[in-house]
């Protein structure tokens, strides 16, 4: 009668911690590599369509906020009772602004979709207001305020909605 001879323990080896490393390290940089490139092709971290026009337009840009500083205009922006959307304006002063023209863009603050253009009147002296049903969520406001004289203020608020 024979007996068979008892299998050998495993063994941990110098090769078998090294196949270990490189099939983890390899792994890890593979899944990497794939959320990387995901993320840069949702997503190329351009904040405009045109940044070399943009560019070049940045001086007119800087003027234009040097003038509206130096208007000293106050704008704030919020939701009125009923729903409505609200903007006052007060001069350097702290008097209402009236007979202004104010242009508005609403807009998502992560996405395009939905971007709507809203037109505000006078509802009292520097208190001008624009129908803001169904709007609901987060919203970026882009004002453009002119007076009669032609100057002009730009303001951006972000309104949380109910």
């Amino acid at each position: 009668m024979t007996h068979a001879s008892p299998r050998p323990a495993f063994e941990l080896k110098g090769w078998h911690v090294l196949a270990a490393m490189l099939l983890f390290f390899g792994l890890d940089i593979a899944v990497n590599t794939v959320f990387m490139v995901t993320a840069y092709r949702t997503y190329p971290g351009e904040g405009s369509e045109t940044p070399y026009e943009d560019g070049l337009a940045y001086n007119t840009a800087l003027q234009q906020r040097q003038a509206q500083e130096a208007l000293g205009w106050r704008i704030t922006a919020g939701e009125a009772t009923g729903g409505s959307l609200e903007v006052q304006v007060l001069s350097k002063a702290g008097a209402g602004l009236h007979g202004l023209n104010i242009k508005g863009e609403l807009q998502r603050p992560a996405t395009e979709t939905g971007r709507r253009t809203v037109a505000f009147r006078e509802a009292a002296p520097g208190v001008y207001d624009a129908a803001g049903s169904g709007l609901h969520g987060a919203w970026d406001l882009n004002l453009t305020v002119v007076d009669g004289q032609g100057r002009k203020a730009l303001a951006e608020r972000r309104l949380v909605l109910p």
